[in-house]
C-alpha cells in the first residue's frame, strides 16, 4: 500500500506590529480547524509565524528586541495551539525566533507529531541580509544582525510515516540544502519563508521573485526524488509586499496545490511518499550515479577560485 500523508500549508496574511501572540495563535488555530475537517494530518505554517518580519527594523541595543523572541516552546501564548492540535490528532511545523538560556539566537522551525510530542527544531542554515543599520534602505533586511546561523545543519527525522526534514526561507536558493537532506533519504521537506517582492541590492529581480520561488523548490523536490511544502506569509506587511504564492511540489518537481491569495490561505495535498521511489531508484540512485570523489570542491571552497 501507498505510504500517504495529507499534508496541509497554512499561508498567513500580513502580522502588523501590532497584532499580539494571542491575535496570531487564533488564525493558527482556524487553519488548524480547516485543515482537521479535511482529513489533514501535518500543518506547515510559515517562516517567524508568530509575529511581524521584525528584522526589517534595526535598534542600537538587540536586547530591546528580546519581545519578539520564545523563550521556550511551547508557552503559555502557544500553548492552546498545542492542545488544540493535540485535540484534533493533527501534527504541526511552526517557525518563530528563538533565544536561548545562554543567550543564542536563532530562526527556527519546531515540528510537532500528531500524538504532540516534539520530533526536532530545526535552526536556519543560510542566513542573508545584512548585519549592519543600512539607513537608506525602503526597509532593511537586518537577518544577520538578530540570527546566528545554525550550527547543526540539515537533519531528517522519521516522523508522520516517512522521513522529514526541515528547510527555512533562504536556505530553499541553495542546492546543498536539498542534497545533505537527499542524502539521508529525505521524502517529506518543510519550508516556511518571508520573501518581499522587492529585493534593494537588485531591483531587476523583483518581477522574477515568483518565478525564483518556484524554480529552487521544485529543482529541489526533482533532484533528490522528495515532497516539498514551501509556506509563505504574504501581502502588504507593514508597508512591505510580501511574495506569497506558498505551494505543494511533487517529487517529479510539479506543483500540485498553489496559493491563490496573499492571505490566511489553506492549501491541501495528498502526498504519497512511494512517489519519491519513482525518482530515488532510478534517474537519482545516488549509490549508483553520484561522483563524490570529484565533488571536493563543493565542501572544502567556500568563496569563488577562478582558474589563472
Amino acid at each position: 500500500m501507498s505510504r500517504i500523508v495529507t499534508v496541509g500549508a497554512a499561508q498567513l496574511g500580513p502580522i502588523q506590529r501590532e497584532h499580539t501572540r494571542k491575535d496570531v495563535v487564533e488564525r493558527l488555530i482556524d487553519l488548524l480547524h480547516e485543515a482537521g475537517g479535511h482529513g489533514v494530518e501535518l500543518v506547515v505554517f510559515p517562516e517567524l509565524a508568530l509575529t511581524t518580519f521584525f528584522p526589517r527594523w534595526y535598534v542600537d541595543d538587540i536586547t530591546d528586541a528580546d519581545h519578539w523572541y520564545e523563550r521556550s516552546m511551547p508557552n503559555a501564548d502557544t500553548q492552546p495551539l498545542f492542545d488544540e492540535a493535540r485535540r484534533l490528532g493533527v501534527g504541526f511545523c511552526l517557525g518563530y525566533a528563538e533565544l536561548t538560556d545562554d543567550g543564542h539566537r536563532y530562526n527556527v522551525q519546531m515540528l510537532v507529531e500528531r500524538d504532540g510530542s516534539h520530533v526536532a527544531t530545526f535552526r536556519k542554515v543560510h542566513i542573508p541580509g545584512h548585519e549592519h543599520n543600512e539607513p537608506d534602505r525602503p526597509f532593511q533586511h537586518l537577518e544577520r544582525y538578530y540570527f546566528e546561523p545554525s550550527p547543526d545543519g540539515f537533519g531528517v527525522w522519521p516522523a508522520f510515516g516517512g522521513l522529514v526534514g526541515m528547510m527555512i526561507c533562504n536556505d530553499r536558493r541553495w542546492p546543498e540544502t536539498y542534497r545533505v537532506m537527499g542524502l539521508q533519504g529525505v521524502e517529506l521537506v518543510l519550508c516556511g519563508y518571508n520573501t518581499p517582492i522587492h529585493y534593494a541590492p537588485d531591483p531587476s529581480q523583483d518581477i522574477l521573485q515568483g518565478f525564483h520561488n518556484s524554480l529552487v523548490m521544485q529543482a529541489g523536490a526533482y533532484q533528490n526524488g522528495t515532497w516539498v511544502v514551501g509556506v509563505a506569509k504574504g501581502g502588504i506587511e507593514e508597508g512591505v509586499d510580501s511574495l506569497g504564492q506558498s505551494c505543494i511540489i511533487a517529487p517529479s518537481g510539479q506543483i500540485v496545490a498553489q496559493a491563490v491569495t496573499t492571505d490566511d490561505e489553506l492549501l491541501v495535498a495528498r502526498c504519497d511518499l512511494d512517489w519519491c521511489r519513482r525518482y530515488k531508484d532510478t534517474l537519482f540512485d545516488f549509490d549508483r550515479y553520484r561522483r563524490p570523489e570529484v565533488y571536493g570542491r563543493i565542501t572544502s571552497q567556500r568563496g569563488v577560485e577562478a582558474p589563472t
